[in-house]
């Protein structure tokens, strides 16, 4: 198997095929180890917790034209609500504040018609306390890491 699949730790084994295992599976799509593994991660965590949505979607620009734009990690309807995903591993909570600003400006704005639920990941107790006072006010639901394990 070693031929076909090699893997690094990630705090967990994420595995990948090599050269030689696309090329027995007919994969034409180039996997190495990334970075950004540890927010992927995170992120698919939040997406099984929450029952694999089927109207999940990552990465999701939301913004009013001329005056405001944002990236949400991740994006899904739960109910007849949009759940916004957030993903804090190892960014600024100066990045968070601005975030939390920007989404509070769309709510202004009437972007959505019901204000949705903030679902955020982060990686300490200490962060979570600090993205609880930032999102006061807001229907957030902030977990960590080991929330998961």
């Amino acid at each position: 198997m070693g031929e076909y699949v090699t893997h690094f730790r990630e705090g967990e084994a994420v595995y990948y095929l090599t050269k030689e295992g696309r090329n027995l599976v007919g994969a034409t799509k180039i996997r190495k180890k990334t970075s950004t593994a540890r927010h992927y991660i995170m992120r698919n965590s939040i997406y099984i917790a929450y029952g694999n949505p089927s109207s999940w979607k990552n990465e999701v620009k939301l913004e009013v034209p001329n005056q405001i734009k944002i990236i949400s990690d991740a994006l899904f309807i739960k109910g007849d609500r949009y759940h916004l995903v957030e993903v804090d591993n190892i960014q600024k909570m100066s990045v968070n504040r601005a975030k939390i600003t920007k989404y509070r400006k769309l709510l202004d704005y009437g972007v959505f018609e019901k204000p949705p639920v903030f679902v955020w990941m982060t990686t300490t107790e200490f962060r979570r306390k600090q993205l609880t006072k930032l999102c006061e006010g807001l229907d957030a639901k902030i977990f960590i890491v080991s929330d998961f394990h």
